[in-house]
């Protein structure tokens, strides 16, 4: 993508245009591995939803989208991922939830994943992006690309590992879902206060 300054690698099938990117989720795919564990009562890890990654430079960056979700099940979703390897990774999705409601939510994988809901979305659409400070990251959503509402300030690693970032589209419980990722951008700007809505 023009608007990308690196390559993309993908898993499943996606199709870049000038006016974006689309996939469709495979059917029973997801990014998760269960706090519970296999060991516990909770499922086995899933890494296999399509994935669209590459490697951003070094440094600060921002990474935004506007994504939009043709929901049929429970967890459909489009993500922004950031990805150190299968134990180590982040997402910041638009996901309907088990109420059948469109939401932003949050996972980071440390070993093992968490999974925070944040807030409905009064939309068909959400903008999200991920932005690095350092060797932390800060999740944002928004409704309108103007005023963003922070969701999560973590770290991932030691911030040694190289990363990838990129898109996701999953469908752990259904059939597939059709996903659009458009008004992509990258900047290579740091992001400055993280919680004034900028």
């Amino acid at each position: 993508m023009s608007e990308l300054p690196f390559d993309l690698t993908a898993t499943g099938t996606w199709t870049v245009t000038a006016d974006g990117i689309t996939a469709t989720a495979r059917p029973q795919s997801d990014i998760f591995i269960s706090p519970a564990g296999p060991a516990g009562e909770g499922p086995a890890p899933m890494l296999n939803a399509a994935t669209l990654l590459g490697s951003p430079p070094a440094g600060d960056f921002q990474l935004s989208a506007r994504v939009s979700v043709d929901f049929v099940s429970m967890f459909d979703a489009g993500a922004l991922i950031v990805w150190v390897d299968d134990r180590h990774w982040a997402k910041l999705c638009f996901e309907f939830s088990p109420e059948r409601e469109p939401m932003v939510v949050s996972v980071v994988a440390r070993g093992v994943a968490d999974d925070a809901n944040s807030h409905v979305v009064d939309g068909a659409d959400v903008w999200l992006r991920i932005s690095r400070i350092d060797r932390a990251y800060a999740f944002h959503a928004s409704s309108d690309s103007e005023t963003w509402r922070l969701i999560r300030f973590f770290a991932i690693d030691d911030g040694a590992s190289p990363v990838q970032a990129g898109f996701v589209a999953q469908a752990p419980t259904g059939d597939g879902c059709f996903v659009r990722f458009d008004h992509v951008t990258f900047s290579s700007t740091r992001l400055g206060d993280i919680r004034d809505c900028s």
